[in-house]
C-alpha cells in the first residue's frame, strides 16, 4: 500500500531501484518528510522575528537590526536563538516541575503537528486527508492545553490569570475561525485542502474570495479571527498592563520561553497559508496561461519514477503559497504595530457579540446563495460551472492525461476545464 505522503514517487523510486526493502523505504521517506517539516517549523520563527523587527522599525521610522547578518540584520533570529540557548533554565520553587517543563512542548507539538496536513503544492502534503481542514483545526485546538498548564503549573497567581485569559480567548475565537473557514468549503463541497487548492486554478477571478459576496467578506473575518487566535495585538491579552507581568509564560526563561514564541509565529504562518488555500488560490498564480503551463508540467509525471518537470512545477507552486502566506504574516505584524491594544472584555465582546454572529450569517448565506441563484438565473452560481467544484476536481483528475507531452494538454484543459466554463452541459 502506498504511503499517504508527498513523495510517493520517491517511495516508488526507491522500490524500483531495489536499494532496500519496502519497509525500510517507507521509514526513510517518513524520516525525510519529518526532517523537512521540522526544518520548516524552525525556519519560520527565525524569518518572522526578523520581519517583525524590520517592519516595526519602518513603521516607527527606525532602522531595526543591522549588525547581525550584514546590512539587513537577517541573522538576528539566529543570534537570539544562540543567546537563549545559553540562558539558565529556571523553574520556580512552588511550580509543578513536571507540568511546568511539559507545557512548552505541548504548545509546540500542537503547532507543529498541524503542518502535517497542510499542502505546500499539488500533492505535496505529509498526510493527505479528505478531511484535512477539520484535522488541522482540531490539532491546533490542542494548543490551549499547554497554555493552561503553563499558567497553572508556574505556582504564580499572575501566571494563572494570564493562562485563564488566554485560554478563554483562544477557545472563544476557535468557533468563528472554524465557521469562517467553512464558508468556502460549503461552496466547494470538499474538506480536502488539496482539492480546494486545485479548484481555484486559472485566472484570479476563480479564487474563492471572488466566488460570491459571502466568501469575500468571510476572508476578512477569517483573517481578523486569525490575528486574535494567534494572540497578536490588538488582541494580545496574555499580559495585562496593570499586572506588569508577562502572562502565562512569566516564569519561563531560555529555550522554554522561546518555545512559546516559536509556536506562535509558526501558527501565524500556518493559518495564513490556510487562508491562502481557502480564499487566495493556494499554489496557483492567478494567471491563466501560467497556471495551465504548470498544470501540464504536473501531468507529465508517471508512476515509473521521477520527472523533473513535475517537481519543478510543484516547486514553483510551493514558492507561490509561501509568498502568499508570508505576505499575510507581514499584514499581521503590520496590524500589531498600528492598532492600540483592547481590554479583555472588549476582546471577548468582539468575538461573541460581533464575529460569531457574523460568521454564522456568512455560513447561512453561503448555503442559501446557490438556491437563490437557481431561482434568479437557473444556475447555482453566477460564473463557472454549475456542479460542486470538489466533485469536478475529482473527475478532472481521473481523466487527466499522464504523458510527457501533457504541457499542451494542461493549457487546453484550462480552456475546456469545467471549473471555468459557464455550463457543464455544453
Amino acid at each position: 500500500m502506498k504511503p499517504p505522503i508527498i513523495a510517493s514517487t520517491i517511495f516508488e523510486f526507491l522500490n524500483n531501484e531495489g536499494w532496500t526493502g519496502e519497509t525500510i523505504n517507507f521509514v526513510l521517506v517518513l524520516l525525510l518528510h519529518a526532517l523537512l517539516l521540522v526544518t520548516f517549523f524552525h525556519l519560520v520563527p527565525g524569518v518572522a522575528v526578523w520581519a517583525e523587527r524590520k517592519v516595526s522599525a519602518r513603521i516607527q521610522d527606525r532602522l531595526g537590526p543591522t549588525r547581525p547578518g550584514g546590512k539587513f540584520g537577517w541573522l538576528v533570529g539566529l543570534a537570539d536563538g544562540i543567546k537563549l540557548i545559553q540562558k539558565e533554565d529556571l523553574c520556580p520553587k512552588d511550580a509543578d516541575r513536571f507540568l511546568f517543563r511539559l507545557a512548552p512542548y505541548l504548545v509546540c507539538i500542537a503547532s507543529f503537528a498541524a503542518f502535517i496536513v497542510l499542502p505546500f503544492s499539488d500533492g505535496w502534503v505529509a498526510v493527505a486527508s479528505d478531511v484535512g481542514i477539520f484535522v488541522l483545526f482540531a490539532i491546533l485546538s490542542l494548543e490551549v492545553f499547554g497554555i493552561v498548564l503553563a499558567g497553572w503549573s508556574s505556582g504564580s497567581k499572575w501566571s494563572l490569570f494570564g493562562g485563564i485569559r488566554e485560554s478563554a480567548q483562544m477557545v472563544s475565537y476557535e468557533i468563528p475561525l472554524a465557521i469562517g473557514g467553512l464558508v468556502p468549503i460549503v461552496a466547494l463541497g470538499t474538506l480536502n485542502l488539496g482539492e480546494i487548492g486545485n479548484a481555484q486554478s486559472g485566472w484570479i477571478f476563480n479564487w474563492m474570495i471572488f466566488h460570491d459576496p459571502f466568501c469575500f467578506i468571510a476572508f476578512f473575518v477569517y483573517f481578523t479571527v486569525v490575528v486574535a487566535g494567534c494572540k497578536r495585538a490588538p488582541f494580545d491579552l496574555a499580559e495585562a498592563e496593570s499586572e506588569l507581568v508577562g502572562g502565562f509564560h512569566t516564569e519561563y526563561s531560555g529555550m522554554r520561553w522561546l518555545f512559546f514564541y516559536m509556536a506562535e509565529y509558526s501558527t501565524m504562518y500556518l493559518l495564513s497559508a490556510v487562508a491562502a488555500i481557502l480564499f487566495l488560490g493556494g499554489w496557483h498564480t492567478g494567471i491563466g496561461p501560467v497556471d495551465g503551463f504548470l498544470i501540464g508540467l504536473r501531468e507529465s509525471s508517471t508512476s515509473e519514477g521521477f520527472v523533473a518537470s513535475s517537481y519543478l512545477a510543484n516547486l514553483i507552486g510551493m514558492s507561490v503559497i509561501l509568498t502568499k502566506g508570508a505576505l499575510l504574516l507581514i499584514v499581521q505584524i503590520w496590524v500589531r504595530w498600528t492598532l492600540p491594544r483592547l481590554r479583555i472584555d472588549q476582546v471577548m465582546m468582539t468575538c461573541l457579540k460581533y464575529l460569531l454572529p457574523l460568521t454564522c450569517a456568512l455560513f447561512l448565506g453561503a448555503i442559501l446563495w446557490p438556491l437563490i441563484m437557481i431561482q434568479i438565473t437557473g444556475r447555482p452560481v453566477l460564473f463557472g460551472a454549475s456542479v460542486p467544484l470538489g466533485d469536478r476536481v475529482f473527475k478532472t483528475k481521473q481523466t487527466q492525461p499522464k504523458s510527457r507531452t501533457a504541457v499542451t494538454h494542461g493549457i487546453q484543459n484550462l480552456k475546456t476545464n469545467p471549473l471555468l466554463t459557464k455550463d457543464v452541459g455544453q
